[in-house]
């Protein structure tokens, strides 16, 4: 008991702020009861819900998909799953699980054997950078990752295909989105009643993917602009 009092003393005041909500948080409890790796699973059941972006047979792709709590939710809709992140993830069943930087071209060509003749249908992105607590560095940090997932999924969504990815207000990524609504046929916005109130993510739900009619892993043999390369 001591030894939490001392580790409780030695915290910051918003780490201890973090845990308080953490223990009330309703969405953690149920996590728990059913289940669920992460409580942002219930972002993804939200966001099911309202726009029907996956659906049976789909070939949905989970980017930064660590520990599996959207890839849970997804494999319970289609057993055409594939996770991908650079940390190890537990098994889950209907999912395949790749650990590689989904920059990289090693880890495309895993993900090009896996679905084989077939075409991503979703691409899912939930993925947030570690902060350092500056915050127009961390902002930065939230639209490089944005603009990589956005990056990504023109160049490899079968025409047609859906993308859901974290986006944080702010103003930097409006170029971004531009670019976006020029691929996609709907752009919508939408925060979770399941996102902390006072979290400013949103997440945008591209449908309708235009595209030429090429196979998406021949569109380009670049895998990003950075040429795999992360910061």
């Amino acid at each position: 008991m001591k030894k939490q009092k001392q580790f409780n003393k030695s915290l910051k005041p918003s780490s201890k702020n973090w845990i308080k909500r953490h223990i009330n948080d309703p969405y953690v409890a149920l996590a728990k009861q059913n289940a669920y790796r992460t409580r942002s699973a219930f972002k993804l059941i939200e966001i099911q819900e309202k726009f029907k972006i996956i659906k049976d047979k789909d070939i949905v792709l989970d980017l930064g998909a660590a520990p599996g709590g959207w890839s849970q939710i997804a494999s319970k809709i289609t057993q055409n799953v594939i996770a991908v992140d650079i940390l190890e993830v537990a098994p889950i069943p209907n999912v395949q699980f790749i650990q590689g930087d989904f920059l990289n071209q090693s880890t495309l060509n895993l993900i090009k054997d896996a679905i084989g003749e077939s075409e991503i249908n979703v691409i899912l992105s939930d993925m947030c950078p570690n902060t350092c607590g500056i915050k127009k560095i961390d902002h930065l940090r939230i639209i490089n990752i944005f603009e990589e997932v956005t990056y990504f999924a023109k160049n490899h969504l079968k025409t047609g295909g859906s993308l859901v990815v974290k986006v944080f207000q702010g103003g930097a990524e409006k170029n971004t989105l531009t670019d976006i609504k020029m691929h996609f046929r709907k752009i919508s916005h939408f925060k979770p009643k399941s996102s902390r109130k006072q979290s400013p993510e949103l997440y945008l739900i591209a449908t309708g993917f235009i595209g030429n009619g090429e196979s998406p892993f021949l569109r380009s043999t670049s895998v990003s602009p950075n040429d795999g390369e992360q910061a």
